[in-house]
């Protein structure tokens, strides 16, 4: 696609065709961790067990996986609004600053998750049945953090490019590489949990490799290049203001997962982690979708925003969120009126299967009007709202959910409110987002972009 399409070309089909990519991109990349759970929670007899174990390592992977957006959901957007306003050297800039820090932190997050990792899974709700394969699940998996980093870290920066395609590639080839692999691993060689981890780590370092040469390749518009010094205060700091949001929003995403379990865990036991651990898988695939259009409409946002193009801006936004409501409900009604099928994808535990089913209803609801605070707090982005993006992100994890967790499981629902919280937040919170988004664009468009 030509850089210049994405401010003239009709927007109903600009929006579909960089999304489509992208979503595929994002449902394969959900594979990496769901097939995962998916493989190991059918292994016969300790099934459950080990899915539990795997599942209470997930935090881990988010707060990694939040690191990635610090940097990556900042960089991505601003190099786009400097595409957008014709920098393209400014944007080369963003994206070498932005490859050089994701290197630093990948090491110094892998160092940290090394020497807190045995307190960290009993914190995050492990019995002693359950620690042991969250240990090897953990243990593997941390070898390929600077993988991680770079993958989603960079990706933005081809998306911001219009090339979502390639994005989808960069994705797509890892995520085979890892469904390939996971059988081969936990089954033929016995390895379980560990057998896991090490097809996951494989197939991150393709992807990260694959990242990597593209981007400084000659197909890319703005090249990734060594420069001196390669971290710049000056460059740095606006990237991660404007990503603090995401990162915000992945890493309360483990505090809440930890809230959840180490709850679930004093009052009901494993049985009820388990049934988290196959709620939050469901939950996560079925936001991949929404993570992949808004990965393409955010700097879709920023380039017309950049290009002063406001009714592009209004025009993408109502399209995006018709799409993003209409999504949401339909996965909340399956959900709702299947709920042992979309269970029974994650264990063949009939025990399991039987202990979940009447809890989805008070899990699941809440989605039913999610796109409006998705595609609304990503749109902020694309603007470079950076501080509203925040508060809306702290609004829903911090200030709702984790509270409501606490308080609504000491009543008489018990553990039926530990489900019943994330409903709630997610309701009230899209409300509150869609109407703070509706009083703001006005305003946010009449002052325009930051300059360079």
């Amino acid at each position: 696609m030509q850089q210049n399409e994405l401010g003239t070309r009709k927007v109903p089909g600009l929006v579909m065709s960089l999304s489509f990519p992208l979503i595929v991109a994002q449902l394969v990349n959900g594979l990496y961790n769901i097939v995962d759970r998916i493989y190991l929670g059918h292994i016969e007899g300790a099934g459950a067990e080990i899915l539990t174990g795997v599942g209470i390592t997930y935090p881990v992977i988010l707060l990694i996986t939040a690191f990635s957006n610090l940097i990556g959901s900042g960089g991505g957007p601003l190099a786009a609004i400097r595409l957008g306003q014709k920098e393209e050297r400014k944007a080369e800039e963003i994206l070498g600053v932005s490859a050089s820090s994701l290197v630093v932190m990948s090491i110094l997050l892998m160092a940290v998750f090394y020497i807190l990792k045995t307190p960290l899974i009993y914190l995050f709700g492990a019995s002693e049945a359950t620690a042991v394969h969250a240990d090897a699940y953990l243990t593997i998996y941390l070898l390929g953090t600077p993988f991680v980093l770079l993958t989603l870290g960079l990706n933005p920066f081809i998306s911001a490019q219009g090339k979502t395609t390639m994005s989808m590639l960069t994705v797509i080839i890892g995520a085979v590489v890892n469904i390939v692999l996971d059988p081969v691993f936990i089954f033929v060689f016995g390895m379980g949990a560990a057998g896991a981890a090490i097809a996951t780590v494989i197939s991150q370092g393709v992807s990260a490799l694959y990242v990597v040469m593209f981007l400084a390749g000659r197909n890319s518009t703005m090249k990734l290049r060594l420069r001196r010094p390669l971290i710049r205060k000056k460059v740095l700091l606006p990237i991660m203001a404007l990503g603090v949001s995401p990162f915000i929003m992945s890493a309360t995403e483990a505090a809440i997962n930890v809230a959840f379990n180490s709850r679930l865990q004093m009052i009901a036991g494993d049985m009820a982690v388990g049934t988290m651990t196959i709620f939050s898988s469901t939950m996560s695939f079925a936001m991949m979708p929404l993570t992949g259009m808004n990965q393409a409409v955010t700097p879709l946002v920023s380039y017309n925003f950049g290009a002063k193009l406001d009714s592009r801006v209004k025009e993408i936004y109502r399209f995006s969120v018709i799409v993003e409501f209409l999504y949401c409900f339909i996965i909340s009604s399956v959900c709702n009126l299947m709920p042992a099928f979309v269970i029974g994808m994650f264990t063949s535990d009939a025990a399991l299967i039987e202990y979940a089913v009447p809890f989805m209803k008070f899990f699941i609801t809440g989605l039913a009007i999610f796109g409006l605070q998705s595609c609304s707090q990503n749109t902020f982005l694309g603007l470079g709202q950076a501080k509203i993006s925040l508060f809306l992100a702290i609004f829903r994890k911090i200030i709702l959910l984790i509270p409501l967790v606490y308080i609504l499981s000491a009543t008489p629902l018990g553990v039926k409110g530990v489900f019943l919280a994330e409903s709630i937040s997610d309701a009230l919170s899209a409300t509150v987002t869609f109407i703070v988004f509706q009083t703001m664009l006005p305003g946010i468009l009449r002052k325009g972009a930051p300059k360079a």
